[in-house]
């Protein structure tokens, strides 16, 4: 039973509207929160990257160094850091202690040295709080003599634990590192024994007295309150001095604390003078879990409305199922103008359907004959247009051999025993071999302009085949005394190398043709945006400037006489030009200030 079309066009609109409402609502369910995630990341790189060199260089201390990543976190909701080649902190001097070392038995080059101890390593901004009843009162007054045991790396003494003397570091109210001191423990379970430890990590313990203590003040304190962002920049300090992190360039870490997803993000940094830094961020992907939440709550409201407002125009629609059958009058009236381009829609298994197919397959049958007809006309007139000019041109160029071997043999039949009888002789041998070029060159022409020889290309060295062009002319060369100059780029282009080639060769000869003795000609290549260009330049007269275009007609010829005894077939350009657009390659003739330049463009073969 054929089903209304009036209900089959409500139906299938109301399941169409249908399905697009639950495909966004199960997209959103499943990749929403990664699409989120995936654009948060794409957008703090790229903030990473266009964070500028100036920027971090305006960070000349640790107020504009505040200042720069109090922007950041405005701008990209990111908190940032700029680290040193040791995981630390950069522009901290206004919370750092700074310690005199003394008596360092096991490394007497620090004896007497200076060791700045940045204080977020191993304290919170919040201890040096007058009420606080945990204050390290021992450690913030200078004076005081303290004890630091840490990692010796590079002759540089990293702190991990600091006390008021060597008894004391293990103590209750010591300070230390703790994300060193766990990856410390951590390494030592890999070794067989805490000797092999000490002997890749060696550590050291010192003695000191505090000289300096600078800690921050006002609005500069809340750099040092992101505990957890100063938390994992200690944990990644850790694991880059125990080599437990892969420098690479870029690298984006997973977190997690307290339920709350986290992207870490890493940049490696290499300055002029090859010293490295990093830049460390970290972002809270907590919105985005929050705003996934919300829109699954929300496309509830938006898929009733959707499917109210679906069943309303499909309705709407249905009543209107006059307009199919519009579109088949239309057609029609279109294919009677001779207009088959028009298609109708015919998705259906009615009546109107079917009609619809049936007009679209004749339509499609009808303008697939008409534009054969159309080639096969066009192809047909082309074909005779290359007669006719074959024939005008090739009466046109035998006139004068013929009218020469014709004096010739009337002189001989004359005078047959004339003492110039070899001579007319070899002047029509030569008017015949003349005429042989002429009728090839006129044959491969019209091979070329009848519209249906197609170029096989491949890929070749053009460098290689100048070289060998260059290498046949020689001798040619040498007659006249000419220097050749060449400098060629080794790069593949794609073309026919045979046609390149004889159009090198014409190229070439005409350059040697046209060169007065003891001059150059410079045959060179050059790599251009998407594609090589091949140039050979001649010294000489130039071309006047409006005849620069015309010399790549057939029979053209530079010189007054246009006579074929002052050069070739007149045949040579034409075929080049012929060649080159098969080639689709761009082409032309200049003026330089030495001479005359003539240059043609391939493509580059691409790279796998």
């Amino acid at each position: 039973m054929r089903k209304s079309i009036v209900a089959k066009l409500f139906l299938m609109t109301v399941g169409l509207c249908s399905l697009v409402v639950a495909v966004l609502y199960i997209g959103q369910v499943l990749f929403f929160e990664r699409f989120y995630v995936q654009q948060k990341v794409r957008s703090v790189q790229t903030a990473l990257e266009t964070f500028t060199s100036e920027s971090r260089e305006d960070a000349a201390d640790a107020r504009s160094a505040y200042q720069i990543e109090r922007q950041f976190y405005d701008d990209y909701h990111t908190w940032i850091a700029r680290l040193d080649a040791s995981g630390y902190l950069s522009d901290t001097d206004n919370f750092e202690a700074v310690v005199r070392l003394e008596d360092v038995t096991d490394a007497p080059a620090l004896s007497g040295a200076s060791l700045t101890v940045p204080l977020y390593t191993i304290m919170n901004i919040e201890e040096l709080a007058e009420d606080n009843p945990l204050r390290p009162d021992f450690f913030v007054r200078p004076g005081e003599s303290i004890a630091i045991e840490g990692l010796l790396i590079d002759d540089r003494l990293v702190p991990q634990r600091v006390g008021r003397s060597p008894s004391s570091l293990r103590d209750e109210n010591h300070l230390e590192n703790s994300p060193l001191v766990r990856t410390e423990y951590e390494m030592v379970s890999r070794f067989d024994n805490a000797v092999e430890y000490r002997e890749h990590y060696p550590s050291l313990l010192v003695n000191g007295t505090v000289t300096q203590i600078r800690i921050p003040e006002g609005t500069e304190q809340s750099r040092y309150t992101h505990h957890l962002f100063l938390e994992r920049i200690k944990s990644f300090q850790a694991n880059l001095l125990y080599g437990q992190f892969d420098a690479k360039a870029h690298t984006v870490i997973d977190y997690e604390e307290n339920n709350i997803p986290y992207k870490i993000f890493i940049k490696r940094l290499t300055d002029r003078s090859e010293d490295v830094s990093y830049l460390f961020a970290m972002t809270s992907l907590q919105p985005v879990n929050e705003a996934a939440g919300v829109m699954r709550h929300y496309y509830g409201y938006i898929a009733l409305g959707a499917l109210l407002l679906a069943a309303w125009i499909s309705f709407y629609y249905a009543r209107r199922i006059a307009r199919p059958l519009l579109r088949v009058n239309d057609a029609a009236q279109r294919m009677a103008e001779l207009d088959f381009s028009a298609r109708i829609p015919a998705a259906s298994e009615d009546e109107i359907g079917q009609l619809s197919r049936s007009i679209n397959g004749l339509a499609h049958m009808l303008h697939d004959h008409i534009q054969r007809l159309e080639r096969d006309i066009e192809r047909e007139q082309r074909l005779e247009r290359t007669r006719k000019e074959f024939i005008s041109g090739i009466s046109h160029e035998l006139k004068t051999p013929l009218s020469l071997m014709e004096s010739c043999l009337y002189i001989i039949e004359d005078k047959p025993d004339s003492p110039k009888r070899a001579y007319y002789f070899a002047a029509m041998k030569d008017e015949v071999q003349k005429m042989s070029l002429l009728i090839g060159d006129m044959l491969e022409l019209a091979k070329y302009e009848s519209g249906t020889y197609r170029m096989e290309v491949s890929p070749f060295r053009i460098d290689a085949l100048l070289e060998r062009v260059c290498a046949k002319h020689a001798e040619e060369l040498a007659g006249k005394r000419l220097q050749l100059r060449t400098r060629f780029v080794p790069v593949e282009t794609i073309g026919n190398p045979r046609r390149i080639e004889q159009v090198a060769v014409n190229l070439l000869t005409n350059a040697i043709r046209y060169t007065p003795e003891g001059q150059a000609i410079c045959v060179e290549t050059a790599e251009e945006a998407g594609a090589v260009r091949i140039a050979i330049e001649n010294r000489g007269a130039h071309i006047p400037d409006e005849q620069l275009d015309k010399i790549w007609d057939r029979f053209y010829r530079i010189e007054p006489s246009r006579h074929r005894s002052t050069g070739g077939t007149g045949l040579g350009l034409a075929i080049c030009k012929q060649i080159l657009e098969l080639h689709g390659a761009s082409y032309g003739a200049v003026n330089t200030a030495n001479g005359v330049q003539f240059y043609f463009t391939l493509t580059p073969k691409q790279e796998a």
